[in-house]
């Protein structure tokens, strides 16, 4: 029998309806058992970033990932070897190089490179750290160091993803997508994840802040640490913010129909993204207005400091100093507005020539903002509830590099084998650890 396009209509509708009403009823039998258990968390489709309950008391409610992308040297900064020192110019066994993979020594004249630095025991803990970290020393009692990182990534982008996504390649969610998407955020008007970028760029560029195959909520969001905060955030000439909350009350009208319609949870993000940004723009601007803070605040961050006179630039040009360390200071500024996680990234720390004169530029970039911002999170009662780390995408290898062309030895190459980390806060405050191999 022919049916007509009403007929059809109707009978749609009706099976339409029917799914429906079986899929909610089981949801919601599903929702209550859940409920019961204490396995589901509160509600968060209208707001995605709502703080979601954890499953164990945290310790640390924010972290601020600081990222020297390139490749720090753990031997000239973390990881003192006297005896590279004294082996210093000869070669190594052929048996410990022959199953190893270098990005450009050339392992038949390559000879070992002691670290010219000095360490010195830094705290009551005896925590030894190159002379080129003083600042960072001076809060060695509040650190643990890890020498014990390995990798198995020695080219740069890959690296730099395995450390914000664990995965060599693109496609998976970084770090910080993971903890907003788990634990949401406190924060309603500014994002749960924020990333702030000082130096020339690093090679993974935006790929390390993406969330991959989660929802776009979850992704880091660049801020400027100048100017305007987030591109396109202020209103175009002419638009005033009456005629801007006219508009987006009509675009929430036209998406609340469609999710009533339809129930996807993804128009709900929708709706929480566009009054997200209405916020941001009171908001945003407050927190990179820095005119309430001390001078001497100002002065412990190096946010007025001058650019080393260094020749080495490989960290950046002009302004990247007080930049970083405007950066750090924001960092603050954003865990007092319970900013679930903040990226600092930092480049480039990839040394295979200049490896003394680009140490000395890079570590006087970061060292004394970071050191500024572990003792201020702690002066305000702020580090136990903050995890502070600091680590690269791979080391620098013992053996110094020797390009063809190259009259001397002046820098390191890949080394995934042994790399270090700082870390502290997140409720460990006072441990002055050490982790070695």
């Amino acid at each position: 029998m022919f049916e007509t396009p009403e007929t059809f209509d109707i009978r749609y509708a009706r099976r339409r309806f029917l799914f429906n009403s079986a899929c909610s009823v089981g949801t919601l039998a599903l929702t209550s058992l859940l409920k019961e258990e204490g396995l589901l968390a509160a509600d968060s489709s209208a707001n995605p970033l709502a703080p979601k309950q954890p499953h164990s008391p945290p310790k640390a409610k924010s972290c601020i990932f600081v990222f020297l992308a390139g490749g720090p040297s753990q031997i000239d900064l973390y990881d003192p070897k006297p005896k590279l020192v004294e082996l210093d110019g000869q070669p190594l066994p052929k048996e410990l190089t022959k199953n190893v993979r270098f990005a450009f020594i050339k392992k038949e004249t390559a000879t070992l490179n002691g670290s010219h630095r000095k360490f010195t025991p830094r705290g009551k803990c005896g925590m030894e750290l190159s002379d080129l970290l003083p600042h960072l020393g001076e809060s060695a009692d509040d650190m643990t160091l890890l020498r014990t990182l390995y990798t198995d990534q020695f080219n740069h982008h890959p690296a730099q993803l395995m450390m914000n996504t664990g995965v060599g390649r693109f496609g998976r969610p970084t770090i910080g997508s993971w903890v907003t998407y788990g634990l949401g955020s406190e924060s309603s008007d500014l994002p749960g994840y924020v990333v702030l970028t000082a130096g020339r760029g690093t090679s993974g560029g935006a790929s390390l802040w993406s969330s991959g195959f989660l929802p776009s909520t979850y992704a880091g969001v660049l801020f400027r640490n100048q100017g305007e905060p987030v591109l396109n955030l202020n209103n175009p000439p002419g638009v005033t913010p009456e005629m801007q909350s006219a508009g987006l009350d009509a675009i929430r009208q036209l998406n609340a129909h469609q999710l009533q319609r339809t129930g996807d949870a993804e128009i709900a993000s929708r709706i929480s993204s566009y009054e997200l940004a209405f916020r941001m723009q009171s908001a945003a601007p407050e927190l990179i207005d820095l005119s309430g803070e001390s001078r001497q605040t100002l002065e412990a961050y190096g946010v007025t400091r001058a650019d080393s006179k260094g020749k080495n630039r490989r960290g950046g040009g002009p302004g990247t100093a007080a930049a970083f360390a405007r950066n750090c200071l924001l960092a603050r500024r954003l865990v007092e507005r319970s900013m679930r996680f903040i990226n600092l990234y930092h480049a480039s720390w990839d040394h295979h020539t200049g490896l003394d004169a680009g140490l000395k530029n890079n570590c006087g970039v970061v060292d004394q903002p970071v050191g500024a911002l572990i003792k201020d999170l702690k002066q305000r009662g702020l580090l136990d509830s903050t995890l502070v780390v600091m680590v690269g995408e791979f080391g620098r290898t013992p053996l110094g590099e020797n390009r063809a062309g190259q009259k001397k030895v002046t820098g390191r190459d890949h080394h995934p084998y042994a790399f270090s980390a700082v870390m502290a806060g997140g409720g460990e405050g006072g441990t002055g650890r050490r982790q070695d191999r």
